[in-house]
Order: structure tokens, then sequence, then C-alpha cells
């Protein structure tokens, strides 16, 4: 092929071609903005599930929403470790949080060094001491941080 057998130039086409391919690279950073965004969206529900059950002091289900085990009743000693008497006292009325009557989701994040779930920080009664929770990735099970975490 020489110079002078030199496809034609169609600035059309080469105008559509290039608006197609901006299109798509803005498509694909806006769906990966997204997907960033909303990464810890799943552990972010199942704590607001848990206090949205104990705000309801519904808290057989609310132990529930902790060991994701609705069914928790038919066999509690499944989790002798946790028994529901030791959860009544530390997330009911007289618990650290008292009767919970608002709470709100302040931040997550993952530990330091990885790990195989998200820390869930809350506010709950507009109290300056927030609330964390560690809702596991795999399970959906919810305990205590394994570190200590500041959210600003």
């Amino acid at each position: 092929m020489t110079l002078l057998d030199a496809k034609s130039y169609h600035p059309e086409i080469e105008r559509k071609r290039r608006t197609r391919n901006i299109s798509i690279v803005i498509l694909i950073l806006v769906v990966a903005a997204l997907v960033w965004f909303n990464r810890f969206w799943p552990e972010k529900h199942v704590a607001e599930k848990f206090f949205a059950a104990l705000q309801k002091q519904d808290f057989a289900t609310a132990y529930g929403i902790y060991y994701n085990d609705p069914g928790w009743k038919g066999h509690p000693q499944n989790h002798a470790q946790y028994p529901f008497n030791e959860f009544w006292q530390d997330w009911g009325p007289g618990g650290q949080w008292g009767v919970i009557k608002n709470y709100k989701e302040y931040g997550t994040s993952n530990c330091p060094g990885g790990g195989s779930g998200v820390v869930v920080d809350l506010i709950v009664n507009d109290r300056a001491q927030h609330a964390q929770v560690y809702v596991d990735k795999h399970d959906k099970t919810i305990s205590s941080p394994p570190c200590d975490l500041e959210f600003r």
C-alpha cells in the first residue's frame, strides 16, 4: 500500500469512534466509582438491621442478626460462647448504650492489615462516644472490632 492508495478520511466516522471510546472510558470510571463507594454496603446493611432491631427493642431478632441465625431459638447451645442473657446485659436497656432511640452510620473501614470483616462506626443516641461493630464479610456475623479505629 502506498500513500496514494491510503483509505480516504471520513471525519464523521472518526468523530463517532472517538465519542464512543470516550463514552466507554467514562462509563467504566463511573461504574468503578460506584463499586468503590458501595464496597461495604452489605456489611453496613447488616449493622443497620441490627441497630434497627435494637431500636425497636426486639432483642431476639437482634441476637439472630448478631449471629446471622434467625432460628437461634431452636438451638441456643450453638451460641454458648455469648448466650442471649449476656447479649441482653450488653445491648439491652441496662447495657452500655441504654435504650437506643436513634442511630446513624458514621463510617466504615477495614482493619489495618486486612481481615475478614468491616468495622462499622455508628453514632447512637447522639452520644460523643461511637459504637463500633465488626461485621464479617463471609458469614455476616457481628462481633467486637479486633482493631481500634478512629473515624473523623
